[in-house]
């Protein structure tokens, strides 16, 4: 994925202030090893669509779905549409 100079700018910000239990690997595989998620059009939240359900820290199940509420898989959702 090619990032500009402000997304790349924008995900290390968000990196510095959260605690990833996986080490970034979505990061490190250049959002290639990533989980499904698909924009929410909310600010805080992405749909969750991992079927396998496997362990999050940052999956908030609602309803029938879940919630993905890690703020750098919501910022690829929301503003780079992955």
């Amino acid at each position: 994925m090619k990032l500009t100079q402000e997304d790349t700018a924008q995900i290390e910000a968000i990196m510095s202030l959260m605690d990833c239990q996986k080490g970034f690997k979505c990061y490190q595989s250049d959002f290639d090893n990533i989980c499904p998620a698909t924009q929410r059009g909310l600010e805080m939240y992405a749909d969750c669509c991992d079927a396998s359900h496997a362990p999050c820290e940052f999956r908030v199940p609602f309803g029938y779905g879940a919630f993905c509420r890690c703020p750098l898989r919501v910022f690829i959702a929301n503003h780079l549409r992955r």
